[in-house]
């Protein structure tokens, strides 16, 4: 299966074009060579290889460059560069793997750049930032809407496996071809093509490596997301979390010269990543996808040299000392002289026993256009009253037939903002169940039937439908934490002014100045975000929040 990459002309395109493709002027490129070196390269020559992580960057001065996908057919053929362009996307700023091989059509003169140069360079020169920056992006996306990618997913679209795989590598903004064995004429020789049986599905085929009901850490090991990132040095700062809190510490912390590590057990975003619209964030009056928010926020911290590891647990902190350790596995240990913990919460699981066996394959954990597709037609179920519940209800009746919203609660009105409100309340599709509660799953292999009870009359009703979106409640992801920080009733991480003199007393707190307004019980360990007691649970505080965290990170690295 070959997919292109060749720009296609088009009236409406030619604008877009440029800002993907643009020609440097004769001062840009001077200025970027007092950070390279210009030299010449032949025709046919190999710059950089598919599947070699990022490092270079290259501008071509004279001739030509193309960008040729690892068959290196002529009909493979990705993008081809003149005078004044450039290469690369948004690996350049991550040092993750290539998907091309960068070659030289004819004869010429580039200047190549190491990508530390490169960022540095970004960081000095507004005007070159933004043309580098802007590039990388519309290429990535051009290559996510095109499909251009080195991994296959064998799989069926009612597949928890399948599903939970492909999310992952939707938002870690990874393109992928997609083989959905129901749709497939021939399914055998389509498993035999690829070596593999029924049994082994979903399968993740990453270059030449085969991969059979995959984690997501083996899929990212594969795609070698953190080959780049040195795990033994002392960081200043290990930020626990990559929703927008922790995102938010990356940008401003990286931006003021800190050496900034982020890790991040699933994808950039955390819980606001799989919102289908959020439209109350400041600076976005048509309203933002937490994904693309989560994309942008994620790009932005690696502009300024914040690295992020991707589908890394973490397990245990080890804060008898400092400098802290953050363990993230099997023996693997990062330290750092400051901890910022935004870990988030996770929605409440069902109190029903046979939930895990639905997980993906009719129950929901996020609504995105990838859910939406499964349901597309039929009646669906949305379990909850708070504002991503409103949200995903709104985005479902799209294209539902029905939503059902259950609503465990008397009403919307203390739980959800009023824009919400209006629109569920206006809109013909979406009905409400107040004062109502899930209290049954059924069907084979695959959600088919939902039980829900009013919990005034106790009337039980079951309904035929297949597809249940819970988002209710939060779990806090502390733990992990085992005793090292104070926590509230609920498991939410105390700080500040919450902290009691018991508490502090209790954690020996050793310094005769109090905690800062988001330090923890530890000295030089912060919270913020979902997983701090008493946040407010909104994308824009938990943002506001990580600039706050670093500016006393800084003054706790200076003690």
């Amino acid at each position: 299966m070959t997919t292109q990459l060749t720009p296609a002309p088009a009236p409406d395109t030619t604008a877009r074009r440029d800002h993907i493709y643009p020609a440097l002027t004769v001062a840009q490129l001077a200025r970027i060579a007092t950070h390279g070196r210009r030299r010449r390269v032949e025709a046919g020559e190999v710059l950089v290889h598919a599947g070699e992580p990022v490092a270079r960057l290259f501008v071509v001065v004279e001739g030509q460059i193309d960008g040729v996908r690892p068959s290196a057919t002529q009909g493979d053929l990705v993008v081809s560069l003149g005078p004044g362009m450039f290469s690369g996307e948004v690996t350049m700023l991550s040092g993750r793997r290539g998907l091309a091989h960068i070659r030289a059509a004819a004869a010429g003169e580039v200047i190549e750049v190491a990508r530390d140069d490169l960022l540095a360079l970004m960081q000095a020169d507004g005007e070159l930032s933004e043309i580098f920056m802007r590039a990388f992006i519309l290429r990535r996306m051009e290559l996510l809407r095109r499909q251009v990618s080195d991994v296959v997913v064998l799989g069926s679209s009612h597949c928890q496996g399948t599903l939970h795989i492909r999310e992952f590598l939707t938002r870690n903004g990874h393109p992928y071809t997609m083989v959905d064995l129901d749709r497939e004429a021939d399914v055998e020789a389509v498993l035999d093509r690829f070596h593999v049986s029924a049994d082994d599905v979903p399968v993740v085929i990453c270059r030449d490596v085969v991969l059979r009901s995959p984690s997501t850490q083996q899929i990212a090991d594969a795609l070698g997301f953190n080959d780049a990132i040195d795990q033994t040095h002392v960081r200043d700062l290990v930020i626990v979390g990559a929703g927008p809190a922790g995102l938010a510490a990356a940008v401003y912390g990286a931006s003021e010269g800190l050496d900034v590590l982020v890790v991040e057990s699933t994808a950039p975003g955390g819980q606001a990543g799989s919102s289908s619209r959020i439209e109350n964030y400041l600076g976005f009056p048509m309203g933002i996808s937490g994904l693309d928010l989560a994309g942008r926020a994620y790009t932005q911290a690696e502009k300024f040299g914040a690295q992020v590891m991707i589908a890394k647990n973490a397990t245990r902190l080890a804060c008898e000392r400092r400098p802290f350790a953050l363990e993230i596995g099997a023996g693997q240990r990062v330290p750092a002289r400051a901890v910022i913990i935004a870990t988030g919460v996770e929605y409440r699981r069902l109190a029903i026993d046979n939930l895990k066996g639905f997980e993906g394959a009719g129950v929901y954990y996020a609504a995105t256009s990838m859910e939406a597709q499964l349901c597309n037609g039929e009646d669906v179920v949305v379990v909850g009253a708070g504002n991503s519940a409103g949200q995903a209800a709104v985005f479902l009746a799209q294209t539902a037939r029905r939503v059902h919203m259950v609503i465990r609660s008397g009403g919307l009105v203390d739980t959800m903002s009023r824009y919400l409100i209006r629109r569920i309340e206006d809109h013909p599709a979406i009905v409400r169940h107040v004062r109502t509660e899930v209290v049954s799953l059924d069907g084979n292999g695959h959600l088919e039937r939902v039980g829900w009870r009013d919990n005034e009359t106790g009337r039980i009703e079951t309904h035929g439908i297949r597809h249940v979106f819970t988002m209710t409640g939060a779990v806090p992801g502390t733990h992990w934490l085992g005793g090292c920080l104070a926590l509230d009733a609920k498991g939410f991480i105390k700080t500040g002014p919450d902290l009691s003199p018991e508490d502090l007393a209790a954690a020996r707190w050793p310094l005769s100045r109090a905690p800062h307004l988001l330090e923890t019980s530890l000295p030089g360990v912060f919270a913020i975000g979902d997983v701090r007691a008493g946040s407010l649970k909104r994308v824009a505080s938990a943002v506001g929040e990580g600039p706050i965290a670093i500016a006393a990170v800084h003054q706790v690295l200076h003690e």
